[in-house]
């Protein structure tokens, strides 16, 4: 038996972009954002599915050209592959699910077309 792998925030490593990782798994990982307010990142694709939840904020993704704002207690998905970028409204704290984890073999680099 496994035994179950428990990360606080304060004991997360941090990524190049600033995301706290926390639990990761085989098939998919959890990381934390907390972002201050600011102007649209570049537009990416990733290798991985991203889910996500906004705890509290105001944050606006731009998927593929349809832009869709968030707000505390709203998730959202982008798929594998699709292009995206976000602009934080009023300063964030969310948490996103990737999967396969964004965490291994260079996922969070940007897709290459």
């Amino acid at each position: 038996m496994d035994i179950p792998q428990v990360t606080s925030v304060q004991a997360s490593p941090t990524g190049d972009m600033g995301q706290d990782y926390l639990a990761t798994g085989k098939q998919v990982a959890l990381r934390r954002w907390q972002e201050d307010a600011g102007d649209f990142t570049e537009r990416v694709s990733r290798k991985y599915e991203i889910v996500g939840y906004m705890l509290s904020g105001t944050l606006e993704v731009d998927l593929d050209g349809q832009i869709a704002t968030l707000q505390a207690g709203d998730s959202w998905m982008v798929p594998e592959g699709s292009p995206h970028r976000y602009r934080i409204v009023k300063p964030i704290v969310a948490i996103e699910a990737t999967s396969p984890p964004a965490r291994f073999n260079d996922r969070d680099e940007p897709a290459k077309d």
